[in-house]
């Protein structure tokens, strides 16, 4: 595929001119980014960047004050938080959003919790349909635990879980929710060297097989370089660079901002 060929796929996640402010503190400034249709994106920077409160922003949990982020095609302005899962965003923290005293299987089952509406009153009023929603709910939760390798921990309460697995689990979550983007906040934080290797070829085996784009924020460069298609770096909250692994290693602003000469 050529370079105009590709310029011509919508991206799913699009976002232009975006400016973030808590009080007189500007986080993000005229900031843009898009991740195409099938591609690891990743997104670094030195800490206080601005990267976490750009997935904020495209999330909804915090607002933007001006400029404009669309997934495909359609604006954000106005979605709630608790409506982005439905629209097929998912995400993964830097701090595990686990519930420790339940199941691996229950919190893997919360990430599809919209697909059963929330309605407490369809479980009154129509029990079979809200009996066969739990249970597919519960199937492709299992399913996904087979695909990243726990489906034999499925009974086990999350908290006992090293932390490996644990964070394996939180991408289980977030695949059971079927979404279109998987938003990853640096996912490889606290993993062994060995660690880090198994889980950039989970995350890579599941945007394969799933055809899923990713946004990937991370500060483990082997990953990024390894895992990404186009890496956009942040500094002091705007943009600073954009472009392949490659160039982006080679760039002289990104080396004296972010990388330095070893990289």
């Amino acid at each position: 595929m050529n370079d105009s060929s590709i310029e011509e796929v919508r991206p799913v996640l699009r976002a232009r001119g975006v400016s973030v402010q808590f009080g007189g503190v500007k986080a993000l400034t005229d900031v843009s980014l898009s991740v195409r249709p099938g591609e690891i994106c990743g997104l670094i920077g030195p800490n206080g960047a601005g990267k976490s409160t750009f997935l904020n922003a495209a999330t909804r949990l915090v607002n933007y004050a001006t400029g404009s982020i669309m997934l495909d095609g359609q604006p954000l302005e106005g979605v709630e938080t608790r409506e982005m899962i439905g629209k097929g965003v998912a995400r993964t923290f830097q701090n595990l959003g686990i519930y420790a005293s339940m199941t691996v299987l229950e919190n893997v089952m919360l990430g599809a919790h919209h697909r059963l509406g929330g309605n407490f009153a369809k479980a009154i009023f129509a029990p079979f349909r809200a009996r066969v929603l739990e249970r597919s709910t519960r199937e492709r939760a299992m399913a996904v635990l087979e695909e990243v390798g726990m489906a034999n921990l499925a009974a086990r309460a999350a908290g006992s879980l090293p932390y490996p697995l644990q964070k394996r689990m939180e991408i289980a979550r977030a695949l059971a929710a079927e979404p279109k983007i998987l938003l990853l906040d640096e996912p490889a934080g606290g993993l062994t060297h060995g660690e880090v290797h198994e889980f950039g070829a989970l995350v890579d085996g599941i945007r394969r097989r799933h055809n899923l784009c990713i946004l990937l924020i991370e500060h483990h460069m082997g990953l990024v370089m390894s895992l990404c298609d186009r890496i956009v770096v942040f500094h002091l909250g705007r943009n600073l660079a954009e472009g392949t692994p490659a160039e982006i290693k080679s760039n002289d602003a990104v080396i004296a901002a972010y990388l330095g000469r070893a990289a």
